[in-house]
């Protein structure tokens, strides 16, 4: 609840939130239920795809075009969902601005809360990634630490991208000791960036690899 209460106070109410997106359209698609963020899928602007990589190339461009999304330390995260369904193709859903109240508006440090689950009328979604965009261009996930920390993960692959749509992926591996690994995307296809050592997942400590 102590999240419910934090968002409260943030936004006056979902109904009144200034810094998302028109008012029309927050408790249709992002809200709280039990103290817990959910995200409504699928994002109608993403088209789904048998393949996650289809998706996650189309994340950028959507949400730059959002309220905020481009405009540096004047801006906010948005951070939402890829999942699929039991027909086997993947989706996006809608993002959310929320943050925490205690990071300044004007600030080089910008957050989004990442959704705990989706609502999808058509089945049972099954998250796959958790995605979110910063409002600045060249910002690598190499100089993200919030975003490596072991205890920020809540999913198998997190996604990031920056205005210029350069976009990383780290699948962290939380649970197994093996390295986590952090990739670029380059063309069509992922390059492996940086290594992260089991002994330095609490503190996202990454190690590059040359090219």
């Amino acid at each position: 609840m102590w999240l419910l209460r934090v968002l409260i106070l943030l936004c006056g109410g979902l109904a009144g939130c200034a810094s998302g997106p028109p008012a029309a359209n927050e408790t249709a698609n992002y809200g709280l239920k039990d103290g817990q963020l959910w995200v409504r899928g699928p994002w109608e602007v993403i088209k789904p795809s048998a393949d996650p990589d289809d998706v996650i190339d189309q994340l950028c461009p959507a949400v730059m075009a959002l309220p905020g999304a481009t405009f540096g330390d004047y801006g906010h995260e948005y951070c939402g969902l890829v999942y699929s369904l039991a027909d086997g193709m993947y989706y996006a859903s809608h993002p959310s601005p929320l943050a925490d109240i205690r990071a300044s508006h004007v600030s080089r440090k910008k957050s989004c809360y990442v959704p705990q689950q989706v609502v999808d009328s058509r089945g049972q979604p099954d998250p796959f990634a958790d995605y979110h965009g910063h409002p600045w261009a060249h910002s690598s996930m190499l100089g993200s630490l919030q975003d490596r920390l072991a205890a920020t993960q809540v999913f198998s692959v997190r996604i990031q991208f920056d205005t210029a749509c350069h976009i990383q992926k780290l699948v962290p591996y939380l649970n197994e000791d093996r390295p986590g690994e952090l990739y670029e995307r380059r063309g069509k296809s992922w390059k492996l960036i940086g290594l992260i050592q089991p002994e330095n997942k609490a503190r996202g400590r990454v190690t590059r690899v040359d090219e």
